[in-house]
């Protein structure tokens, strides 16, 4: 009696998307109806020119993903380099890896 079996790993579905935030430092992703059953696990990766720029997730759903992207100056106070408040920044392109959890 054999008791050979065959796995096939599953592949995660995987979309890539790109956008450019507006003038709110908002971009959001819109994913197709039925792409996603859950929120998916979603990377983020920004292009901007120079300067500190943060980001964060501020919805995710499984039928859409908003990224709000922060730009701050750096400020030398007493010698000591720090950050000053975050701005809004527009016209900052997001890149977004979504993977089915």
């Amino acid at each position: 009696m054999s008791t050979q079996a065959r796995y096939s790993p599953s592949v995660p579905r995987v979309i890539r998307a790109t956008g450019t935030t507006d003038n709110t430092g908002n971009v959001t992703f819109n994913w197709g109806a039925g792409t996603f059953s859950a929120p998916p696990v979603v990377t983020i990766g920004l292009q901007a020119a120079a300067g500190f720029r943060s980001h964060a997730i501020t919805a995710n759903s499984a039928t859409s993903t908003t990224v709000n992207v922060q730009a701050s100056a750096g400020v030398t106070l007493l010698g000591i380099g720090v950050l000053a408040v975050g701005t809004a920044a527009a016209g900052i392109v997001v890149h977004a890896h979504a993977v089915a959890a």
